[in-house]
Formats: C-alpha cells, sequence, structure tokens
C-alpha cells in the first residue's frame, strides 16, 4: 500500500502579517497531482490543518476545495487534529464526510477505532491519534500519569488492544501530533511544553508498522519506521534551510517499511542577511537574494536613518529588520535578549525572572514547582478554549489581517 504523508499545512497563517493563502493553494494542487501520478492509496495529515481555532473564512473554502478534490479522485484520506486546530470544529461533519473516504479523527476516545483500508495483502489499520493535551485527557483514557508520554502510552495501549484482536496479517499505522526524543524543533512551532516534559520516546509507537506524525516543522527520521513530514511551507525564518517536502511510504505485505521525499513547491525562498547597511546595499553577493523573504540583521555601532525604506529599494519583500551592532573597542559583546532566551523553556525563563528580581536569589524547589503548575495550568487553559471552539486571549485577532499582536524581541 502506497501512502502519502504530510502533516503542519497551517492554513491561514501569514507570514510576518504577509498572506500565505496563494502559496497554501499552490501545494495543495500539488499534493493532489502527486496523489495522482504516484498512485497514491491513502493521504495521512497528521494535524495542524489549520493555524488557529478559529481559522478565517478564505482558510475553511481552501479545506473544502481540497476534501472535494481528494473525493473526486476516490482517494481515502485520515486527518487528525492538532494543537493549533479546534478538535471539536474540525470534527463537525465527520460522520457524513466518512461517506466520502474524508475520515476526520478529532475525538481522544476514538483513538483505538481504526480506519480500515484494503489492498492486495489484506488490511491496513490507520489509528488517528489526535493531539492529546495530558490535563484534559489524562483522565479519560486511564493514564497512571498526568504527562504526554503517559498519554500517549495509555492511547497506544488501545490501539494495540484493538490490534490483537485483528488478524495477525494485518498492518498498522499509527497518525499523532507530538513531540518525539531526537527531533529538532524550530521558532514557528507553538510550544506545547512545560520545563521540557512533552517530549516523549519513540518507543511509544512500538507494535504499529509506521508512525506518520505532525507537529514539528522539519521533515525528520526519527527511526525507520517513526517519521514527520514536517510543514509544506515555511513559517518562520529558522527554517530557512529546510527543504519543505512530503514523504511516500511503501507498506509492503510483511508491514516492511521504504519511504522517499517529494519535495514542496517554494512560491517565494527565505533569506537571512547580516552585515551592515552599506553592505548590505552594496554586496552583489546578495543579488540571488533580491526577490526572497529577507530577514536583515544589521550589524552598524549606530543606527542608521531609515534603513527599511532603503533596503526595501533592493529587497522588496524585505519583512524583518533586526539590529545587532558588532562590539566595538573594548567593550563586552553584546548578545540580545532574543538570543538569550532562545533554546531556553517557559519554566527556566520563569525562574530566571525569580532570581533576576530577587538579586541573585534563585526560586527554591518548593516555588520551581509552583511555577511549573501554573504554567501547565494556563497551557491547559488555552488548549481547553480551542477544544471548546474559542480563540484563547493570547491569540485573538489584533491586526486588520487577523494576525494575533505579539512583542517580539529585538536585539
Amino acid at each position: 500500500m502506497r501512502l502519502l504523508h504530510t502533516s503542519d499545512w497551517h492554513l491561514g497563517r501569514s507570514f510576518h502579517r504577509v498572506s500565505l493563502l496563494d502559496a497554501q493553494r499552490e501545494f495543495l494542487g500539488h499534493l493532489l497531482r502527486t496523489v495522482e501520478e504516484e498512485r497514491v492509496d491513502a493521504v495521512l495529515v497528521a494535524g495542524d490543518i489549520y493555524d488557529r481555532a478559529v481559522p478565517p473564512l478564505a482558510a475553511l473554502s481552501l479545506f473544502d476545495e481540497v476534501l472535494h478534490r481528494l473525493a473526486r479522485l476516490g482517494v481515502p484520506a485520515v486527518m487528525i487534529s492538532g494543537n493549533h486546530d479546534s478538535a471539536r470544529r474540525l470534527g463537525v461533519g465527520s460522520g457524513l464526510m466518512e461517506y466520502a473516504g474524508v475520515h476526520l479523527r478529532t475525538d481522544p476516545e476514538g483513538c483505538g477505532t481504526p480506519v480500515l483500508l484494503s489492498d492486495e495483502h489484506g488490511d491496513v489499520a490507520c489509528y488517528g491519534l489526535p493531539y492529546l493535551e495530558p490535563a484534559l485527557v489524562s483522565a479519560s483514557l486511564g493514564a497512571e500519569e498526568r504527562g504526554h508520554t503517559a498519554v500517549l502510552r495509555a492511547a497506544m495501549d488501545r490501539v494495540r488492544a484493538d490490534l490483537a484482536s485483528r488478524p495477525d496479517s494485518t498492518r498498522a499505522v499509527v497518525l499523532a501530533h507530538a513531540f518525539v526524543h531526537g527531533g529538532e524543533s524550530c521558532d514557528s512551532e507553538r510550544d506545547i511544553t512545560v520545563g521540557g516534559v512533552a517530549s516523549v520516546p519513540a518507543s511509544v509507537f512500538d507494535g504499529v508498522h509506521y508512525a506518520a506524525l505532525g507537529h514539528l516543522h522539519g521533515c525528520q527520521t526519527v527511526n525507520k519506521r517513526v517519521r514527520y513530514s514536517g510543514s509544506p511551507l515555511a513559517y518562520s525564518f529558522s527554517e530557512a534551510a529546510h527543504h519543505k517536502s512530503m514523504w511516500i511510504v511503501d507498506l509492503d505485505a510483511a508491514g516492511d517499511v521504504s519511504a522517499r521525499r517529494v519535495f514542496c513547491p517554494v512560491s517565494r525562498p527565505l533569506a537571512r542577511l547580516r552585515g551592515s547597511l552599506d553592505e548590505l546595499l552594496q554586496d552583489p553577493a546578495h543579488t540571488p537574494h533580491e526577490e526572497a523573504w529577507v530577514e536583515a540583521t544589521l550589524t552598524d555601532t549606530a543606527r542608521p536613518h531609515a534603513p527599511m525604506a532603503l533596503l526595501a529599494e533592493r529587497f522588496p519583500h524585505i519583512v524583518s529588520l533586526v539590529f545587532d551592532p558588532e562590539p566595538s573597542g573594548e567593550s563586552e559583546p553584546r548578545v540580545s535578549y532574543a538570543r538569550r532566551l532562545k533554546g531556553r523553556s517557559d519554566q527556566e525563563i520563569a525562574e530566571d525572572f525569580v532570581g533576576h528580581v530577587r538579586t541573585g536569589r534563585a526560586a527554591d524547589s518548593g516555588e520551581r514547582r509552583m511555577l511549573g503548575e501554573a504554567l501547565e495550568a494556563a497551557r491547559a487553559e488555552t488548549t481547553a478554549e480551542e477544544t471548546a471552539g474559542r480563540t484563547p486571549a493570547a491569540y485573538r485577532p489584533g491586526a486588520a489581517d487577523g494576525t494575533p499582536k505579539r512583542a517580539e524581541a529585538r536585539g
């Protein structure tokens, strides 16, 4: 059986307030052509179909369009909700969509009930595990603890129990939206961690022939049977070096996996440029980037006058400007606030803040526990609002194009 594994479409997302809808439509056209040309038997979409709980109408229309085109091709699709989706909203009409071959899995209670696909070698059971927020589903799944590993283990126990009741020849595929040990994250993924506890071992998925993962935006192979497809478009400059793709996965009669990448179209490349204003304006080495989305980091000791306007004359698609002056004389190198925070969890940042405001007296074990509980409660409240179909306060539109207003640290 031939499967196409994709994820993290984030329909409705913008890039530094520039709409990506045309680029997303181009990708979905590419996906449909690939389905036809590669004679794909089923499409797997591992979550984050939309970028937020209440997507714009244009994103809804685009999703509706691709569902109709898949149905006309007669190719079944199995899709799960991710942490950006509102599971309840995405799941509306899922029962009716089954008749058209579109299988939406958004209810954690149904994780042990597969979509059964068949080929000349027998059945392939596809189990959809929507994003599982521990604070909301640990009790209903019977998890021993409240954590990402515990709830995924509980969900996979249901998968393995169902699989054990089926003929030995049944091959099994699971879709999940999670952060697995060994995966590399980037800036455009919404954090699902508290102190790093969201990272789960790949062994959670033991017992199935292939795990189609979503959440991380870089295409990655955790092991032969556990893979991330990554997002089809770059959604932050931290993805500038990514080569966006989908996986074509072939399952043979014994369930052995072979996989290869199909690269996605690049509507506009990304470029991160660094140097003084004069260097960026005059260096011929930057000519290939003149039509790219550009993030320019200026190293001038003194801020130049109107640098964005000047740079836009050469780079009309510049969308981000960062100031990071080179150290002069014997002064200590300056480290931007964003760089000091890079790679640190919310828990670590909160603990550092306590030590800072108390002049070096760090948070004790009790305070660290309280901070962790507060962060987990805040994240659970956000997820609960999304599950209920409400846009969380932190992500409510604050701009004309519906893009949330968020503070961005700049050096």
